[in-house]
């Protein structure tokens, strides 16, 4: 399957024989489906927290941070460019959709209409507007990351979602050093953009929310793209011959999240973000999640301890079963109570000694995104998973119109144990969980695949809880029309 070459150029990227043989073999086997049992909805799965709760687990986070460092993760890599599609359709192919008729109706209303308008230095044709969105002698917002482009207007200068989330993270993120830690991945090729906004605009937001930042990057690994195969599951080769590599989705950011050194580490995608009139909610339940985390973690090191320090007896292990059932909503399998203390103790350690995370789900109002459902896993416990439709097998779609919430990547997640040192996240990652979609390259079609997605796969088995938030924390841009909707026009300052 492979010539010399081929291992030269495999091992270049930073890859071995055994996985590029392995990722090939996932192309004629494929993945299989989760083994899905039910939608998980509230009282079942997911938590509704009472008002008395969500000020409770608010102020334990406040109170438990001071030692610790919190970090805001935030996948930020790639261009935009399915934010423009229907943009490039129109310029390229003259395909005027009533997305584009919007666009230049209301140019006054975006946050980049101005300098849209700009651009074209009064030499004005609806055609030269959208151009000058998305193209280089304009904003080139058709190859610039969404992090990059503005959002919300304010009084004293409009916002790029970065600088959203600069906001929003000295509003809940600010470590007990009193340092504002934010991470972005981003694209070799963005990265000296990210750099210069940064620094121009750092000194603004430290005055303006008395904090200081630490802002850091890094990029998506090469050792972590996979091969791309033809149409007959061998080896796509370009025209010179060589194998094709592709990035491998969300799920090929498990390393980065990895290499982060924080004790509380909260993940948002970079399109997820209000101006700050709208923030109270978000800020609120963040609070809230990082306390619920906390809290539950301090249980389950406790836990751990005293399992460590063998002080082992049915009365402790029948308090981890119930906790880990009832709290931590992990279904232990029909078998458990068949096995002996030695097996049991072990058996409960092992659940208990994960990374955790605390997701919140948003009611279903009919945005893209997967859903929270149980799953069944191979040793027949049940646990709680985020979905794709991929991932669910044709005779149980049936289920995904049971399901009541849906995942906004709202997640606030540990990964150290309870000896501070820091959980190999790779070995909690469900390898059968990966994605295959068809693609193209130069008009020719080929398979491409995807790692298991981060929050899906990758993070199969961790100790997960649901907990239900509201819309009001859920303001997506998937296009460009979407920075038109009510949330996203509203001023922050008066």
């Amino acid at each position: 399957m492979f010539s010399e070459k081929d291992l030269t150029q495999i091992e270049k990227h930073g890859l071995n024989i055994d996985i590029a043989k392995k990722q090939m073999h996932n192309y004629v086997k494929g993945f299989p489906f989760l083994d899905i049992c039910r939608a998980a909805v509230v009282g079942d799965g997911i938590q509704r927290l009472s008002e008395n709760e969500i000020e409770k687990y608010s102020r334990f986070y406040e109170s438990n941070i001071e030692d610790k460092t919190v970090v805001k993760f935030v996948p930020a890599s790639g261009a935009a460019t399915r934010m423009f599609k229907a943009l490039f359709e129109y310029v390229n192919e003259d395909k005027q959709s009533k997305h584009v008729t919007e666009i230049i109706d209301r140019i006054d209303d975006f946050a980049f209409g101005a300098k849209a308008c700009e651009a074209i230095k009064g030499d004005y044709t609806p055609k030269k507007l959208i151009s000058s969105i998305i193209n280089k002698d304009g904003l080139n917002y058709g190859q610039s990351p969404k992090a990059l482009i503005l959002f919300h207007k304010y009084n004293d200068g409009n916002r790029t979602a970065m600088e959203e989330h600069l906001a929003e993270g000295a509003m809940y993120a600010k470590s007990g050093n009193g340092t504002v830690n934010i991470h972005f991945t981003v694209s070799p090729e963005h990265l000296d953009s990210f750099e210069k906004l940064v620094k121009s605009v750092l000194p603004k937001y430290e005055n303006k929310y008395a904090v200081k930042y630490n802002i850091s990057y890094s990029q998506q690994k090469s050792s972590t793209d996979t091969l791309a195969a033809d149409m007959d599951n061998k080896p796509f080769r370009e025209e010179d011959g060589s194998l094709l590599f592709r990035p491998a989705g969300h799920g090929a950011l498990l390393e980065n999240l990895g290499d982060i050194n924080g004790n509380i580490i909260f993940i948002k995608t970079v399109d997820n973000v209000a101006p700050d009139a709208l923030k109270q909610d978000t800020v609120i339940y963040k609070k809230t999640l990082g306390g619920l985390m906390l809290a539950l973690q301090e249980t389950i090191f406790d836990y751990l301890k005293r399992l460590d320090d063998n002080k082992t007896d049915e009365k402790l292990l029948t308090e981890i079963k119930d906790f880990i059932e009832h709290k931590l909503c992990f279904k232990l399998p029909d078998n458990y109570e068949t096995k002996a203390i030695t097996d049991k103790t072990r058996f409960l350690y092992d659940i208990l000694n994960r990374p955790i995370r605390v997701c919140g789900m948003v009611k279903n109002e009919g945005e893209p995104g997967g859903g929270p459902f149980w799953t069944k896993t191979k040793n027949g416990c049940l646990s709680l998973q985020i979905a794709e439709s991929s991932q669910i097998a044709p005779e149980q779609r049936n289920l995904m119109a049971e399901a009541t919430h849906f995942n906004p990547v709202y997640i606030v997640c540990g990964i150290y144990d309870y000896k501070g040192k820091k959980f190999d996240l790779s070995k909690f990652v469900d390898p059968d969980t990966g994605f295959i979609s068809v693609k193209s390259r130069n008009g020719r079609e080929l398979k491409a695949q995807e790692l298991p997605g981060l929050w899906n796969g990758a993070m199969a088995n961790w100790n997960t809880i649901f907990v239900e938030v509201p819309i009001t924390t859920f303001s997506p841009v998937k296009i460009v029309n979407d920075l038109l909707r009510p949330q996203h026009l509203i001023k922050a300052e008066k």
